[in-house]
């Protein structure tokens, strides 16, 4: 695994963490939906294209490892707040995608205290990622008074709960693979 930080995957990656804040000011502040919609959009594929080069290009790191799924989790709080924020979805999404980081964040720690490294991200974990990154954009987009508005409602939270049913059923799998881990260490 290659150990280099300067990579174009990890810049992807990065770049990806640099729409965060601007989504939250376009999204708030504007309330410009459509430049938005297109940073989460930009932010998806970024997160597709980040790990697929790096596979491809040889260069994998450990930097990309932890960095990738951390801007995925932070991607995905701050894009539910707002979504909170301006009526789109309900506050008991926000509780279970939330709750399970915050678990599986508690789990980080403690196999990371029995020696243990953090889990891989399974197919099925990005899996989950991408239904919630396309659910969102869709979300916002059902709010506007366009011909559209119906087909992103019904889109979206097809998306959601898709999502939200992958992202609890691996956060499962993701916890019985850690604590199996720590039982292991023990």
């Amino acid at each position: 695994m290659a150990e280099n930080f300067f990579t174009i995957p990890n810049a992807l990656t990065i770049l990806r963490g640099f729409g965060i804040p601007l989504f939250v000011y376009l999204a708030l502040a504007l309330h410009a939906d459509s430049a938005a919609v297109a940073v989460l959009i930009i932010g998806g594929a970024t997160d597709y294209f980040d790990g697929k080069l790096a596979r491809a290009w040889n260069q994998e790191s450990r930097v990309g490892e932890l960095l990738d799924p951390a801007i995925d989790r932070a991607y995905i709080a701050t894009t539910l707040v707002v979504l909170y924020l301006r009526d789109v979805i309900p506050l008991w999404i926000i509780l279970l995608l939330l709750g399970r980081d915050l678990i599986l964040g508690v789990l980080a720690l403690a196999m990371k205290r029995a020696g243990s490294g953090p889990l891989t991200v399974t197919y099925l974990g990005k899996a989950a990622t991408f239904n919630l990154l396309y659910a969102f954009p869709l979300l916002l987009l059902a709010q506007s008074d366009s011909p559209w508005s119906n087909f992103a409602f019904v889109t979206g939270w097809s998306f959601a709960l898709w999502g939200v049913a992958l992202y609890l059923a691996t956060g499962f799998d993701y916890f019985r693979k850690g604590w199996h881990f720590i039982a292991d260490a023990k």
